[in-house]
């Protein structure tokens, strides 16, 4: 029974055949392990066979007609080798193991990765005497770069719903509660919860599946109890929410039980809004650790950043100079009133500069704001209408595919923004901030970011302050190119654009 206002589980797909599921302890053929509990088989990921000979003609097909057509003797030869060391290289550094599927390729370790299949191989024509023209040489190994991350990149989001991992949530209720609300809410992650074995007599309100319940005391029959509720369910991983009733010796017998009968297990932990990479763990004393890195505000990282704003803000207006022209002309003649729209917004630590954006709604758009007041569609700060009366005819039309935004590449050309980050608020708004919103501006706004690529305005307030605020805290340059790359799928598709 689903009780009406609660998260409801993800729909998940059905078990692809071949893959594990754990039997019950006395299910016929299932192997005995430890303890007299049951094991089961590991799965193997058939992909990292396809990504391997993917990678190997990717880059040797070309390498071979760029030699080819280079006029080396010996091309065949030569592409093969190289396409090997490519396939050593990415081996031997760990990318074709398995990943969690949220985590986007990325870009950056695969032009590590290029540069070192480039350096061993001038020393291998150093050590053997062989000669290749260096230009040639770039230009044949060249092709093979984008193949691995595009076979990664492009198929992430069918791959997820393939690959889907069943989970069986063990704790006290407001844990079970806690982790079946936080996942619900998501759907960028391969977790979808299933059932859940609670610890005591408490009532789930989230109206997950119960199929057992261990006791309040720890009791002999806890890791039976939680395997047969895994079996019933299919179940791929049990999610382990510790709590006063779990002790340490409690949890470490489920723990033993757990793995002695084949099923994977995580605990889920009091951290929210860290990046895993940020996380590293260590033992001291018989203890498990957790150093969580500090967020990115300084070094090569954030340079490298700040010369992609404004390479990227110089190319884009360039490139889009004729787009920004005809844009400005259409405003112009589209309504009475200036092709551009300045106003002043918040940036880095809360300083205050003038935005641009084409001019989207009447000139006097701001005095009738408050007539409006009563109709903002928005829960926070912000103001939100689905129709705002306010909007032209060709106001709607930049909104809806962002190219309103485009003059804001001067914004970032000067240092006010940056290509990725949070919206900049408006002043009222700041002053209306709780004291954790104001960490929104302890980065530079952006032109897109992760509330644009999640939903833009359909999302609530809070959703949109706990996306800004993992990006404040977690935010990489290979992050920000995904992002980028998002972009372009949120301003085609639309949604949540007026």
């Amino acid at each position: 029974m689903e009780l009406a206002g609660t998260p409801r589980p993800r729909a998940v797909p059905p078990r692809p055949r071949g893959e594990e599921r754990v039997p019950p302890r006395d299910a016929p053929g299932a192997s005995r392990g430890r303890r007299g509990t049951v094991t089961a088989k590991r799965r193997t990921d058939r992909r990292v066979p396809a990504l391997v000979g993917a990678e190997l003609l990717g880059l040797g097909l070309p390498a071979w007609l760029v030699l080819r057509s280079g006029g080396e003797p010996r091309a065949v030869v030569a592409a093969v080798l190289a396409a090997l060391a490519w396939a050593g290289v990415r081996a031997a550094r760990g990318r074709y193991a398995l990943r969690a599927e949220a985590h986007p390729p990325e870009p950056l370790s695969t032009i590590g990765d290029w540069l070192l299949l480039v350096g061993l191989l001038a020393v291998g024509q150093t050590v053997t005497g062989d000669r290749v023209e260096p230009v040639t040489a770039v230009l044949a190994l060249l092709p093979g770069l984008p193949v691995g991350p595009l076979l990664r990149w492009l198929p992430r989001a069918g791959r997820r719903r393939r690959t889907a991992r069943r989970v069986l949530v063990v704790g006290e209720a407001p844990g079970v509660e806690r982790a079946v609300r936080v996942l619900g809410s998501r759907a960028d992650h391969p977790y979808a919860v299933v059932a859940a074995v609670p610890v005591g007599t408490a009532a789930l309100e989230c109206g997950l599946r119960v199929p057992g319940r261990l006791a309040p005391a720890p009791a002999d029959d806890d890791v039976s109890t939680v395997l047969g509720a895994a079996f019933a369910h299919d179940v791929d991983l049990a999610l382990v929410v510790p709590g006063p009733r779990l002790s340490e010796e409690r949890l470490r017998r489920l723990f033993w039980g757990l793995h002695d009968g084949g099923l994977p297990l995580s605990v889920l932990s009091e951290l929210t809004g860290i990046a895993a990479d940020r996380v590293r763990p260590t033992a001291a004393a018989g203890l498990t650790l957790l150093h969580i890195a500090p967020p990115l505000r300084r070094g090569p990282q954030t340079l490298l950043k700040t010369v992609v704003d404004r390479t990227g803000a110089a190319l884009g207006l360039l490139v889009l100079a004729p787009v920004l022209l005809l844009i400005a002309m259409a405003v112009r003649l589209g309504s009475d009133g200036p092709a551009f729209h300045r106003q002043i917004r918040q940036g880095l630590n809360n300083r205050p500069f003038t935005m641009w954006k084409f001019r989207t709604m009447v000139v006097d758009a701001e005095r009738r704001r408050h007539r409006l007041a009563a109709a903002n569609e928005n829960d926070g700060p912000m103001f939100k209408m689905r129709r705002d009366p306010r909007v032209t005819a060709i106001g709607r039309l930049l909104r809806r595919t962002s190219l309103d935004e485009l003059p804001q590449l001067v914004n970032v050309l000067r240092g006010d923004m940056s290509l990725v980050g949070p919206r900049p608020p408006l002043p009222d708004e700041v002053s209306r901030y709780a004291e954790h919103e104001l960490r929104r501006l302890a980065v530079r706004p952006g032109l897109t970011g992760l509330w644009q690529v999640s939903g833009r305005s359909d999302l609530s307030w809070q959703e949109t302050v706990s996306l800004d605020l993992w990006y404040v805290d977690n935010w990489t340059v290979a992050t920000d190119l995904g992002l980028m790359a998002r972009t372009l799928r949120a301003v085609a598709d639309g949604r949540g654009a007026y």
